[in-house]
């Protein structure tokens, strides 16, 4: 596994394995590459190059002050995909990470990115307003930032429940899953977090998903706790030219783990279209 320096100083790790087609996945907040090793081994075992990084502040890269928003996170990629050397690349984002894919895709992906595809996005735009009526307050992320801020060991072990539905009646639930969160989650900066949330939240990715030109796939959980589906996946389809979009009746926002074989048939079938 690597680092690659961007123009900052800021070091961003990356793990970047096999040959063929690369894929690019950008993880969720305030997870790390690792959130993809069901995505990882099985697009491997299909004959795929895929690369994964930590974002900025998040995992194994520099726990940065400064440069916790969107148009910086897609700087980064865009030095680390060009470095890389990607071409033809399909760009994987789930929930923060589908709004730094498309962001990536809108600023810098022209003749670069052949598809898209976001998992339980937080695009187009989270926060409740007048042109957001069915939003989220903005009282439920300032609580996230308190909790990040104040209390960050044991809310990284609380939020576990809704985000992987294990607060429902009946839930299967998976200990070694919610301690790979928190381990992930740890790793992390506390400044560049608490930052990220603003940035997961208020940034508004509509001009992103209009300007768009190449395929875009949207995969949804219709039980998502963390980012409701009717919010953002429902609004996202309506803004983009070549979208197509699957909703899943019961899957929570951490289907990507929860349900892997389920969204990784669904990627797979997308990427080969």
């Amino acid at each position: 596994m690597s680092k690659f320096t961007v123009k900052d100083g800021t070091e961003i790790y990356y793990k970047d394995l096999g040959t063929g087609q690369p894929i690019f996945f950008h993880h969720g907040w305030p997870l790390s590459a690792d959130d993809w090793d069901a995505q990882i081994f099985f697009f491997l075992e299909q004959g795929y190059r895929v690369i994964a990084h930590d974002r900025r502040g998040h995992g194994r890269s520099t726990q940065t002050a400064t440069g916790n928003e969107m148009d910086t996170y897609a700087a980064d990629v865009d030095e680390l995909t060009t470095f890389l050397g990607l071409k033809d690349a399909i760009h994987v984002g789930h929930s923060t990470g589908g709004g730094e894919a498309i962001h990536y895709a809108a600023k810098y992906g022209k003749n670069k990115v052949s598809k898209v595809v976001l998992i339980s996005a937080v695009t187009p735009y989270m926060i409740v307003d007048d042109n957001n009526p069915n939003g989220v307050p903005l009282a439920v992320f300032d609580d996230i930032r308190f909790n990040t801020a104040n209390n960050r060991h044991q809310f990284y072990i609380d939020i576990t429940f809704p985000f992987y539905g294990y607060n429902r009646e009946g839930a299967d639930i998976k200990k070694g899953i919610q301690d790979n969160w928190w381990r992930q989650g740890m790793n992390g900066g506390i400044k560049a977090h608490y930052d990220c949330i603003k940035a997961f939240s208020e940034t508004n990715f509509t001009e992103d998903l209009k300007s768009v030109d190449v395929p875009v796939l949207i995969l949804h959980g219709e039980d998502d706790q963390i980012v409701p589906y009717a919010t953002t996946a429902l609004r996202a389809i309506d803004l983009l030219k070549n979208g197509k979009i699957i909703t899943y009746p019961g899957l929570p926002h951490g289907m990507p783990t929860t349900h892997a074989a389920t969204i990784n048939a669904d990627l797979l079938a997308f990427i080969k279209s």
